[in-house]
């Protein structure tokens, strides 16, 4: 082929992917539209739906997530709670911070400020996975009439972890894993692959049933998306290192909830020490369960929520 054709071969190529990342990302984002309402902080919108009356509740969802992966249990806790999840900023339908906001410090001050604005006061947080950073970072940062009450802390992203992440990630950090791995993931994973991927997620237990449409799993997929995801994964690394220091200085109640057979984020090296170093915790251990108690084990959950109110003198 001649030089000059190869070019107009790769131009058109290029264009054809531009527009088709383009119109799965828009095709998405019209299949699972924001839930609740957009709270604009420095100028940027945060996504947040609030379920029920009581004492405030705030629930952050983990890496590639967005709060429809929050709602069952939400439901469950509206009877007793006001319970509030954000779209974490990139993800879901919250704007981005750029690449200068991407530590959970920042993502922490960020979604404090829409809780003020919505009128929330003194919540318990929960995290789960990447979102038990958040949450512990709104525990060190936060202050005043949004300073955390306690902390609920799911399959948690706590410490640093021995080796690598897992080379999916690393390559996002290439510049042929931003200028054309995550455009191809954007425009042509389909549903049915995100389905196929949930059994790893959820293991040992298998995800409850048409997960992927009910909540909103393929909202991950925008271009967009993947770019928040994989900076703010690829960077959590020195972020918790980092804050493991300050730990021992949270004098709230932390209860921690964590699956022994995650895989994903093991217990033995997150929840198990981080539990060691705040003077308040308490921990509970799930045999044969995996990343996703929430979803697999919810009793689990809000029985430490429950403990985590009690402790904060809620009951």
């Amino acid at each position: 082929m001649a030089p000059e054709l190869t070019l107009v071969s790769l131009a058109l190529a290029g264009l054809a992917l531009t527009w088709r990342v383009r119109a799965r990302g828009a095709e998405i984002r019209r299949r699972y539209p924001p839930l609740g309402r957009m709270v604009t902080v420095a100028g940027r919108r945060v996504h947040a739906l609030t379920l029920g009356e009581g004492p405030d509740l705030v629930l952050i969802h983990g890496a590639s997530g967005q709060l429809r992966d929050l709602v069952p249990l939400m439901q469950q806790l509206a009877p007793r709670f006001r319970v509030t999840a954000f779209d974490r900023p990139g993800l879901g339908h919250s704007e981005s911070l750029g690449a200068a906001g991407i530590a959970p410090a920042d993502q922490a001050r960020h979604l404090a400020r829409a809780a003020e604005a919505m009128g929330l006061t003194s919540p318990i947080v929960l995290g789960q996975s990447y979102g038990g950073a958040v949450a512990l970072a709104w525990a060190l940062e936060v202050t005043g009439p949004l300073a955390a009450s306690a902390l609920v802390l799911v399959s948690a992203a706590a410490m640093p972890w021995p080796g690598k992440l897992d080379w999916s990630y690393r390559l996002t950090e290439t510049w042929v894993g931003r200028a054309l791995i995550l455009p191809i993931a954007t425009a042509l994973v389909t549903d049915a692959r995100v389905e196929a991927m949930m059994p790893s997620l959820f293991a040992p237990s298998p995800p409850p049933p048409d997960y992927v449409s009910t909540t909103g799993a393929t909202l991950a997929l925008p271009l967009a998306h993947l770019q928040a995801n994989a900076r703010q994964v690829n960077g959590l690394y020195a972020h918790v290192s980092a804050m493991q220091h300050r730990y021992p200085a949270l004098e709230i109640p932390v209860e921690l909830v964590h699956g022994l057979a995650d895989t994903i984020v093991p217990a033995a090296i997150h929840a198990q020490p981080l539990s060691q170093l705040i003077p308040e915790a308490q921990l509970t251990l799930l045999p044969e369960v995996g990343h996703m108690p929430h979803h697999t084990h919810p009793q689990a959950v809000i029985d430490a929520i429950t403990r985590a109110a009690a402790r904060a003198g809620w009951t």
